[in-house]
């Protein structure tokens, strides 16, 4: 049964609610998240360009190692020589057997670093055990203030140590307990170990803060739980600390490992002398001794190129593994 036809004030009554619905849509903006975006887009794009002039940019000076580039003449007047800079990196049996040498020390030093890295995680664990929030305070402060002294007061306070004439040596010698001043800055004996040495102590400190952050942010039920069930603080420490930091210190080994070539050369070239230049000389140092000191800029940069190439193969390298291993990827 066919139901009476609506009256006609109430279909324009309709018809004028569905206009103004309309209305109201077209009113409302379309895409109002994608405004948003915009804005926070704007927020960083001062960061991007910073990151593109310094990071980026500079890239362009890869042109050089395709050149036999002097100073005096610029890029224009160089002479064009291609990749003779790559083929002599692994045809000159002089310049093979020093960049061995240089990648040794490289390789050298950054596996003693990433076999000391766990350190900044123990002092964080140790240091978040301290009760006296003043003497935690202390520790913290006089830890960290290392890493922002430069590497040449870093080599003022190691000079005025253990020089022939510092503090240690002539205290020994007044004791007796030496005849002839030991020779600890210029010696090659145990360079890899000195350098790893002094590192750590200049950002052992620094290293936890990551660490204690990250205790920080444990759910503080487990503590809880873990006292209600008798645990004492070396078993809290052991058994909810160390494995919930562990993520962290996977993802710092990772990015360690994937820079495992990038050393930096300010520590190595202010310890750096004619005694130990055979075993501290790394990547970094030996590209600036190239480039400023033997003024073969093109060579430092086909170096330095190669350098960056590997690198970034093994940051996806490693990034691969971790999407594989952890399920998460680093970039």
């Amino acid at each position: 049964m066919a139901l009476p036809p609506a009256p006609a004030s109430v279909v324009a009554a309709e018809e004028k609610a569905s206009g103004a619905h309309q209305r109201s849509h077209a009113r409302t903006p379309k895409h109002p998240r994608h405004h948003g975006s915009f804005k926070l887009f704007l927020s960083i794009a001062p960061f991007l360009l910073l990151v593109v002039l310094f990071s980026y940019l500079p890239l362009l000076g890869w042109v050089y190692s395709l050149f036999d580039f002097r100073p005096a003449r610029g890029l224009a007047n160089s002479e064009f020589v291609g990749l003779q800079w790559f083929r002599m990196l692994v045809q000159s049996p002089t310049q093979l057997h020093q960049i061995l040498r240089v990648l040794a020390n490289t390789l050298g030093m950054s596996f003693l670093g990433i076999a000391t890295s766990v350190l900044p995680l123990g002092f964080a664990v140790l240091l978040n055990e301290i009760q006296a929030k003043w003497f935690k305070n202390l520790v913290q402060t006089l830890t960290t203030l290392p890493n922002f002294i430069s590497w040449v007061l870093v080599y003022m306070i190691a000079f005025a140590l253990f020089s022939s004439t510092g503090m240690v040596n002539s205290t020994m010698l007044s004791l007796g307990l030496i005849d002839v001043p030991i020779k600890f800055l210029d010696s090659e004996s145990h360079v890899w170990l000195k350098m790893t040495a002094w590192g750590l102590w200049k950002g052992l400190g620094w290293g936890s803060i990551m660490y204690l952050a990250a205790i920080s942010g444990i759910d503080q039920s487990l503590y809880e739980s873990a006292k209600v069930d008798g645990a004492g603080r070396f078993r809290t420490m052991w058994s909810i600390t160390i494995p919930q930091l562990l993520p962290t210190y996977f993802v710092l080994l990772m990015l360690s490992v994937a820079n495992i070539l990038n050393n930096g050369m300010e520590q190595y070239y202010v310890f750096q002398n004619a005694f130990n230049k055979e075993h501290i000389e790394v990547l970094d140092l030996y590209v600036y001794n190239i480039g400023m000191g033997g003024n073969n800029l093109s060579l430092a940069t086909a170096i330095s190129m190669l350098k960056s190439l590997i690198s970034v193969a093994l940051l996806l390298t490693v990034n691969g593994l971790s999407k594989r291993l952890r399920g998460t990827s680093l970039i």
